[in-house]
């Protein structure tokens, strides 16, 4: 085919497009917009049958029954309507949710889907239910619990740095905590409820206000975020005092004679209390029915102690004993 005559194709093809007027392409548009136009209202009037979703909404007393899981918010159902029904469904214009009524603690955490049939005609307006394609609908209900629950300060944590004490226990402001939300969730939280310093190793009285701290914080409220823990501080003071051990369980007939005859009893004390604490008050003993024949050696025991004294250490931890029938 000659070049010529291939142009001369082109041509009787691209001529009816050639704009005869200034306006041609305006004129073009419209009427393609108004073809689509009549096309689209006559196909929307039309009756169809399709599987679409359809929007649920569950009703119940949220004083009283609270949901540990996401509730489900649609269901799938195949359907028959007119398309401008589907349409505004479609585009969620004016849709009626159906409604599911959970009217006290249900006793199983699933709903069939057959179950779901009334609600949902109720609520479709101008769609035909054929069937309901979802089988089952899942759910968690919990009933809404208030509980209230002392305040502890963790027992194995270290409050004060070296040779510091409390002067008196920690006090706790709020001494207490109420949760609300699921069952579960609120009886399953420790009583009493361990609180937990930010800071440790104190040298002195502070104040420290600690955070409220605890899982699924979505679901479960509680009346406080944050409890003050106050504590008063003092140093103190490395003190000895010697003693005579008592001798208990002594072989019968037997001469003992310990070496050293004294034990050194070595201990922490408030550096304001020296008048308060008697050291008169402190005795040991050597139990003999714990003497080794090994090494001729007894180990001292501390029996009685003054209030106050901490830290208590006795030295030597063993002591020669002499025995002599």
């Amino acid at each position: 085919m000659s070049f010529e005559k291939a142009r001369n194709i082109i041509l009787w093809f691209v001529r009816p497009f050639k704009p005869q007027t200034e306006h041609y392409w305006r004129i073009v548009v419209l009427c393609f917009v108004a073809a689509s136009t009549f096309w689209l209202l006559n196909a929307l009037n039309k009756s169809y049958s399709t599987q679409t979703t359809y929007p649920v909404r569950f009703v119940y007393n949220e004083q009283r029954l609270v949901p540990i899981s996401p509730l489900p918010e649609e269901v799938a159902v195949n359907v028959t309507g007119r398309g401008w029904k589907l349409l505004r469904k479609a585009l969620r214009v004016e849709v009626q949710p159906a409604e599911v009524y959970i009217r006290s603690l249900p006793r199983n955490n699933y709903l069939l889907g057959s179950a779901l049939r009334p609600a949902l005609v109720n609520a479709m307006d101008g769609l035909q239910l054929n069937f309901v394609v979802t089988d089952t609908l899942f759910f968690n209900f919990n009933e809404n619990v208030t509980r209230r629950i002392p305040l502890q300060l963790d027992p194995a944590q270290k409050v004060t740095g070296e040779r510091h004490a409390l002067l008196r226990p920690v006090r706790i402001d709020p001494d207490s905590i109420t949760f609300r939300g699921p069952s579960s969730m609120v009886d399953s939280l420790p009583s009493p409820f361990i609180l937990r310093l930010p800071i440790t190793n104190l040298t002195e009285s502070a104040k420290i206000v600690v955070p409220i701290e605890y899982d699924n914080k979505s679901l479960v409220k509680a009346d406080i975020t944050e409890a003050t823990v106050s504590a008063r501080i003092r140093p103190l003071q490395q003190r000895e005092h010697q003693v005579v051990p008592e001798m208990v369980n002594v072989p019968l007939n037997t001469e003992v004679t310990l070496r050293p005859q004294v034990v050194l009893i070595r201990y922490l004390a408030l550096e304001d209390s020296a008048a308060v604490i008697n050291s008169e008050a402190f005795k040991a003993i050597v139990d003999f029915s714990r003497y080794s024949r090994l090494d001729s050696t007894v180990a001292p025991e501390l029996v009685q102690k003054p209030a106050g004294a901490r830290n208590i250490t006795l030295w030597p931890e063993r002591i020669k004993a002499v025995l002599k029938k």
